[in-house]
C-alpha cells in the first residue's frame, strides 16, 4: 500500500462567519455558515447539507462598520442567539456526523486565516474540541494554484467569470449562510477544474 493511499481523505466543509470586529478574543463571533462539499472518489464534487448558527455575543467589543456590513444586531442576538458553547458543540457534532469513516474534516474558507482564527478561538474559549485541528484550506490560495492567477485576482469579483459562474447576489452578501453556499459553489468548480487538469480523483 502506498503512502498516498494510507492518508485519510479529506471531507470538505466550507465555512463563513460574521463577527463584531476583526480580532478573536476582542470581538464576538455572531454567525456561522457551514456547507458540506461532497467529493467522493469517482464522482463529481457536489454541495451537500448546510448549517447556520447565530450566537450570543461573548465579548464587549463592537466595531460599527462590522455591524453595518453583516446587518446583525448584537442586542437581538443577546436575546435570541445560541449560547456560544452550545453553538460550537452543534457545529462540531454536525461536522463529525457528515465526515465519512476514515476521512478527515477539513476547514475551507475564502480568506481562511480570518474565519479559521475566529472559529478556532471560539472552540477553545468554550471548551469544545475543534474537529478541524490547527489547519485550514484557503480558497484564495487554492484559486491561485488551480487557475494560475495573482492573489489580488483570487476574489469573488473575478473568480465567478473565470469559473463560468454567476456573480454574487449583492443583496444577500455578508450573510454567513449565503456566503458559505456561494463560496462552496466556487470551491466545487475549483475542485472540478483541478481534477480535470490533474487527471486524478
Amino acid at each position: 500500500m502506498s503512502e498516498r493511499s494510507r492518508r485519510p481523505r479529506p471531507a470538505w466543509f466550507m465555512i463563513d462567519v460574521e463577527a463584531s470586529g476583526p480580532t478573536p478574543g476582542l470581538y464576538s463571533l455572531l454567525s456561522i455558515g457551514c456547507v458540506e462539499v461532497r467529493d467522493d472518489a469517482g464522482q463529481q464534487p457536489e454541495i451537500g447539507e448546510q448549517l447556520y448558527l447565530e450566537l450570543q455575543p461573548l465579548y464587549p467589543g463592537v466595531r460599527q462598520e462590522a455591524i453595518e456590513v453583516c446587518g446583525l444586531d448584537p442586542e437581538r442576538l443577546r436575546r435570541e442567539g445560541l449560547p456560544p458553547r452550545e453553538a460550537m458543540a452543534r457545529l462540531r457534532s454536525w461536522v463529525l456526523e457528515r465526515t465519512p469513516p476514515g476521512a478527515r474534516p477539513v476547514f475551507v474558507a475564502h480568506n481562511a486565516p480570518f474565519d479559521w482564527a475566529m472559529v478556532d478561538h471560539y472552540f477553545h474559549a468554550t471548551g469544545v474540541d475543534n474537529p478541524f485541528g490547527y489547519s485550514a484550506l484557503d480558497q484564495k490560495a487554492l484559486a491561485m494554484g488551480v487557475l494560475g492567477i495573482r492573489w489580488d485576482d483570487a476574489n469573488k469579483r473575478v473568480l465567478p467569470s473565470l469559473l463560468g459562474l454567476p456573480p454574487e447576489d449583492r443583496s444577500r452578501k455578508h450573510r454567513a449562510d449565503y456566503d458559505a453556499r456561494y463560496q462552496a459553489e466556487l470551491f466545487v468548480a475549483l475542485l472540478a477544474r483541478h481534477r480535470a487538469r490533474a487527471g486524478a480523483g
